[in-house]
Parts: C-alpha cells; sequence; structure tokens
C-alpha cells in the first residue's frame, strides 16, 4: 500500500490537466467434553498447518528472488506485449480515459499505458507526432516542450519530448509515445515520468521498447 501511495503521489503531481447474512446452520449434534478435546487438538494442528502454508504460499512471490528476469504485461485489446524488469508491475487500471492497460514503476515513478487504434495507420510518423502533440497538452502542460528523440522503429515510430515548468512545483517531466502496428491494426504506447532522471528514463525507454 506505501508503494502505490508513493506513485499515486508522484502522479498527482502532474500539473493539474493531467487529473484527470444467510440463515444460522445447525451446529450438529454435541460431543462430550472429552471427546471434543480428543477431535480440537487434531483440528486445530491442520488448521494452523494450513493457515502457514497458504501464509507461504501468499508471501513467497514478495520474498524470494525474482532472478532478475522480466514478467510479461499483456494487452489483448491492443494486441501489444511488454517486458516489465524487476520494480515495474501492472497497474490493473489505467488513469487516463482509452487506454487499455498500464504498467508502474514503483522506484522511478514511470508509467506506461496502452491502448488499440482502429488501423491501418497511413503514416505512423505524423499519426505519433499528433499523439504526442494532444498527449502533452493534456498531461504535461510544459511551459517549454522540447523534441529529444524522433524515428522510425520496427513496426512503427516513437517520439519523445521533454517538459519544463517555470515555477519550482513541477520538475521536468518526460513523455514518449510508439506507435507499433500489427497485422491490420495498430496500438499506441505511452509512457510518462515526471521527475525525469536518467535512471528512471532508460527504464521506461526499455519497457517500451519490449513492445511486440
Amino acid at each position: 500500500m506505501e508503494r502505490d501511495d508513493r506513485v499515486r503521489t508522484r502522479w498527482d503531481s502532474l500539473p493539474p490537466s493531467a487529473r484527470m447474512h444467510g440463515t444460522p446452520a445447525d451446529p450438529g449434534p454435541r460431543l462430550p467434553g472429552r471427546a471434543l478435546r480428543r477431535v480440537a487438538w487434531p483440528v486445530l494442528a491442520i488448521a494452523a498447518a494450513t493457515a502457514l502454508v497458504a501464509a507461504l504460499a501468499f508471501a513467497a512471490p514478495r520474498v524470494l528472488p525474482t532472478g532478475g528476469g522480466t514478467t510479461p504485461l499483456i494487452d489483448t485489446l491492443a494486441g501489444v506485449r511488454l517486458e516489465l524488469p524487476p520494480g515495474w508491475a501492472d497497474g490493473k487500471v489505467a488513469p487516463v480515459t482509452g487506454f487499455t492497460a498500464v504498467a508502474r514503476d514503483d522506484d522511478g515513478g514511470g508509467v506506461v499505458m496502452t491502448r488499440p487504434l482502429a488501423g491501418p495507420v497511413k503514416d505512423p510518423g505524423e499519426s505519433v507526432k499528433d499523439a504526442v502533440a494532444h498527449y502533452a497538452r493534456l498531461l504535461l502542460q510544459g511551459d517549454r516542450v522540447k523534441v529529444v528523440d524522433d524515428r522510425p522503429v520496427a513496426r512503427g515510430h516513437t517520439r519523445a519530448v521533454r517538459a519544463q515548468y517555470d515555477d519550482v512545483v513541477n520538475r521536468p517531466a518526460y513523455l514518449r509515445v510508439t506507435l507499433v502496428t500489427h497485422g491490420g491494426g495498430a496500438a499506441l504506447v505511452l509512457g510518462l515520468l515526471q521527475p525525469e532522471e536518467t535512471a528512471a528514463r532508460q527504464a521506461l525507454d526499455a519497457v517500451m521498447a519490449s513492445a511486440g
């Protein structure tokens, strides 16, 4: 819960435009005191063992090392798959309307979202340019927005911008949009990071580059 609160705090730090009973059962026949004690101890022992196994099964994914592997995030609606490194997790519900899957970096504050596009896309570069302009206005509202990357990628196009603010509250933010084509359709992958830091930006870019 504490990690979720930290991520929510980072997300909320974006400019305002980004905010966006039955019938009781019969107890059954009563047993004499001695018989009840003879039955109770084995039952309690079994219950305790069962509870211990359940607790270990619940805790294991959180305690055992992951071995540094990745976890896939699959958006079946968008037809896209992302590889999530340690520290990233499925965010369940995307914070922006229209996106059908989301992943979050609890430590770095990055968010990656995916959504389907009605295809086919005739000009991926132009579509990405329009998408970046739209989401930069919606999510960043930067006083100065600079394009820091714009290039074709396998089966699509990617574009990234960096937003700076004149006030002392909002630190620089980073936005990347990648369009991935597949078959007769396409998917949009959007990554957002604030504050922008080199390691966190590289991690976000790696997640987006894994889209396939």
